[in-house]
């Protein structure tokens, strides 16, 4: 039986059996299931031949500790810490953060134990919360130069070592789209909202007639959807924050936002080619894979941390899968069709309060083995499967959509923009995007929602 039939029918029978979704292994479904220590994965081989790293012998026997927030890479830490300690004579213990507690009052709370980890994986947000208090100023570090455009800071200072890059959009299978259309189909070819309506009543009209996939989870709708009226006032984190700010205050009239009627427009325009239009909060997001993947329809809105979901549904790392924009309107010298949205989701923060100076040092060390060693840059990217920010890693992800992301980055067609939001934007406002999603709310109604989270936050 057919890979893509074996992924149909267990997504159908767990379907029935558990009923609802669950949230992904890592925040807003950043990322796929935790690592299944029952499952065989290839591994692929890290050439350990050469390495010109300049160790410092003098941290030989320092033991440190990583909290990490990202469950589906913990295997592919260790196997990291494993090989730098072979190396550096330095022993890191990777802790994961419980399934289903925050990282960040995991790490509050280590904190107040008084045995806080010298290095913690966290998200943007965690990192802005605690940076100033409790993390060490990392603004020196020769890395910087490297991922000048992925570093976060806070008060013009840089307190945490951008891990990876994470992108979404429109995924779509390059291969079903030519065999439906009948024709070579070039990704750069479609630059408006209009074009790219154009060509999804040209799959309909050559049989697929819903080419999209849509889902209705609330973080995918909340954050990953709705948070594009923030990250596209002008593509930077600071814009984000600067719109937010000024909703919040009043000062920014929702109703008369073109960033939010823009975006409706692009979203208007999913529901409407949606394969689950006639019940768009049944839809199943693991059936959504394997449509992409068996070519009943050809597009998907998600992120790289998709591609797990893909591959079980058959998908290959040969094929060809990539990222259009979140087209928002007519404009081609606007940036939000032309660029990706890719910014760092995971940060590294090295404790500030109780590390000694030595434990710092070996904490550096670990950070600048992964940009500079040729070691480490290769298990970045081959064993724990990440899109390195640093423009000095010569490793291409093995992933189509991660390698597009990778490759989008390299070419400045990304945008870095991270709107930081509260922990519950996701799950208050995607609840609205439902009822949106569903026909059982208008844009007014959605405008006053979103008017009324903000103003709450007061």
């Amino acid at each position: 039986m057919k890979k893509k039939a074996v992924a149909r029918m267990l997504a159908a029978a767990l379907a029935g059996v558990l009923g609802v979704s669950t949230l992904t292994g890592c925040t807003f479904g950043f990322a796929s299931d935790p690592d299944d220590p029952n499952e065989t994965k290839k591994e692929i081989p890290i050439d350990t031949s050469k390495d010109t790293f300049a160790y410092d012998s003098s941290l030989e026997g320092t033991k440190i500790t990583l909290l990490n927030s990202k469950a589906e890479i913990q295997n592919a830490l260790e196997k990291m810490a494993a090989q730098f300690e072979k190396k550096a004579g330095i022993n890191i213990e990777v802790m994961p953060v419980t399934d289903g507690d925050s990282p960040y009052t995991k790490v509050v709370s280590m904190y107040n134990s008084g045995t806080p980890p010298t290095m913690a994986i966290l998200d943007t947000t965690d990192v802005i919360a605690l940076a100033e208090e409790k993390a060490l100023d990392l603004s020196s570090e020769k890395w910087i130069t490297e991922a000048e455009e992925y570093v976060t800071r806070v008060n013009d200072k840089v307190y945490s070592f951008p891990l990876c890059i994470e992108g979404r959009g429109i995924i779509y299978n390059k291969t079903v789209l030519e065999e439906t259309l009948g024709r070579e189909f070039d990704p750069a070819s479609v630059t408006t909202l209009e074009e790219f309506q154009d060509l999804l009543q040209e799959l309909a009209d050559a049989g697929m007639e819903r080419p999209v996939s849509m889902a209705k989870e609330d973080w995918s709708l909340g954050a990953h959807q709705l948070q594009y009226i923030y990250e596209t006032e002008d593509g930077t984190s600071p814009g984000a924050q600067k719109v937010i700010e000024e909703i919040k205050d009043g000062s920014l009239d929702l109703a008369e936002y073109d960033r939010l009627d823009q975006f409706l427009d692009m979203f208007d325009v999913l529901r409407e080619y949606n394969v689950a239009k006639g019940d768009p909060l049944g839809a199943d997001y693991d059936e959504m894979a394997i449509d992409l993947a068996d070519g009943k329809t050809a597009f998907w809105f998600n992120g790289n941390w998709a591609w797990p979901n893909l591959e079980e549904a058959g998908a290959e790392t040969e094929d060809e899968y990539g990222f259009l924009p979140y087209f928002m309107n007519n404009d081609t010298e606007d940036f939000v069709n032309s660029k990706i949205q890719a910014s760092p989701s995971k940060q590294v923060m090295i404790d500030g309060q109780v590390a000694d100076e030595k434990q710092q040092a070996a904490a550096k060390e670990f950070l600048n083995w992964i940009v500079y060693s040729e070691i480490g840059q290769q298990m970045i990217v081959k064993t724990a499967n990440l899109i390195p920010p640093f423009q000095n890693n010569p490793c291409e992800p093995t992933d189509p959509l991660s390698r597009d992301i990778y490759n989008k980055a390299h070419e400045g067609q990304t945008f870095n923009a991270s709107a930081i939001v509260p922990n519950d934007h996701w799950a208050v406002l995607g609840a609205s995007m439902q009822k949106y999603l569903a026909g059982r709310s208008d844009r007014e109604e959605l405008t006053k929602d979103i008017e009324k989270y903000w103003a709450e936050q007061k």
